[in-house]
């Protein structure tokens, strides 16, 4: 007989001739539930522990190559588009050697707006896509008299007030397009102030890669947007032709950011712009995120070799 078993039965017989064999079984069992459920609280409290940690890392983004908490890419962010509001023009000419302008003007033809369109322009900032809109919808004849409306919105009010003062100068202005309403609004592309289907056509150009949550940018569009409403994303990408992509890397980080520095005075946002590409989906993996938003009939159109993509896709 081993000895686990003889003290078993030890106990066993100490038990019964003392008369107290129930009293001892219901102490053993309530020690063993006692040792029970110490064990699990103490595996759920490991468990919480390692959800939390898990939460914590999970809050983490990418600010260009740089990891750092959600909250802060967005205050970064913010900062980098401030210091950049006034020469925004010529970061777009720094970044696109001047070519932004045709990329622009071919993607609003693709989206070939008429009279009655209820467009909502994120990322707005400083107007290059609501103005192309707007002198789009200007050169058309509007026989029907059909009025139109355009919100061009931005995170940051220093890009937004640019971009008002641009439209003054430029006349294009409520006043002088009677057709058109205009309106400026800032607000945040993750989480959006408008009314669900609200709008006919969304286009965010060269701004969405600056985002902590793309996948709530995408759901934002799909839910403000009408059903037929069209989304549409001018984006910096990635080159189709690996010799070409070494180019432009070598020119994206070693003539950019001193390019900067010497034209604006700015290094680091320039700097965070050309990793912030380099960190942006490639385009069938954006395409795919476009669709699990609802947006169906997606397809993209590659520019010069993929240095910019334009998505489009189609709420159904």
């Amino acid at each position: 007989m081993n000895f686990a078993r003889r003290c078993k039965l030890n106990i066993l017989n100490n038990s019964i001739k003392h008369g107290n064999f129930n009293e001892n079984c219901n102490k053993l069992l309530a020690q063993v539930r006692k040792k029970t459920t110490q064990a699990a609280a103490g595996a759920a409290s490991g468990d919480d522990n390692g959800k939390k940690a898990n939460a914590d890392e999970e809050r983490t983004t990418h600010f260009g190559f740089q990891k750092v908490k959600e909250s802060e890419k967005d205050k970064k962010v913010h900062k980098v588009f401030e210091d950049v509001a006034s020469s925004y023009d010529l970061m777009n000419d720094a970044m696109s050697v001047g070519v932004h302008r045709l990329w622009k003007d071919i993607f609003m033809d693709r989206l070939w707006p008429t009279h009655g369109v209820r467009l909502l322009d994120m990322a707005g900032g400083t107007g290059d896509i609501a103005f192309r809109y707007m002198r789009q919808l200007a050169a058309q004849k509007n026989n029907l008299k059909r009025h139109s409306h355009v919100t061009i919105s931005d995170i940051n009010q220093h890009m937004l007030d640019v971009g008002k003062e641009r439209a003054r100068l430029q006349g294009l202005t409520e006043e002088e397009l009677p057709f058109l309403t205009i309106n400026w609004q800032q607000a945040d592309a993750e989480q959006l102030p408008f009314e669900d289907n609200s709008f006919t056509a969304y286009t965010i150009a060269f701004g969405i890669r600056n985002c902590t949550h793309i996948d709530r940018v995408l759901r934002e569009a799909y839910r403000v947007l009408k059903p037929g409403g069209r989304f549409m994303c001018l984006e910096f990408s990635h080159l189709t032709n690996s010799t070409l992509q070494w180019i432009y890397d070598k020119y994206s980080f070693q003539v950019i950011p001193p390019m900067g520095q010497i034209l604006a005075g700015q290094w680091q946002p320039y700097q965070y712009l050309v990793e912030s590409i380099r960190q942006f989906p490639r385009q069938e993996d954006f395409k795919k995120m476009i669709e699990d938003a609802g947006f169906e009939l997606v397809y993209y159109e590659n520019l010069t070799f993929g240095v910019v993509a334009i998505h489009s896709g189609f709420k159904l």
